[in-house]
């Protein structure tokens, strides 16, 4: 039980860390947060492999790494989206 609210808490920290350095185009708030985080590890992982500090099964560099790169992907399309309404 501790370990999926720890990891929770990280996914939303990573996600905010990760919407800080993508210039804050994140949407959703406090879920698109965890989401992010969460999506965010996966996608460093794939791409950056698994190195740095490792706290709740997060590699933490990678998945910040990770949650940038998603956060941007994410904005970008939410403009497209936005200016082609």
């Amino acid at each position: 039980m501790w370990g999926v609210v720890i990891s929770l808490i990280m996914a939303i920290v990573i996600g905010f860390i990760g919407n800080a350095l993508a210039d804050n185009r994140m949407p959703g708030g406090i879920i698109g947060a965890a989401v992010a985080g969460l999506a965010g590890a996966w996608i460093g992982n794939l791409l950056f492999g698994s190195f740095g500090p490792n706290i709740a099964g997060f590699a933490i560099i990678p998945a910040i790494l990770g949650t940038a790169i998603f956060v941007l992907i994410l904005g970008l399309i939410a403009t497209l989206f936005r200016r082609a309404a």
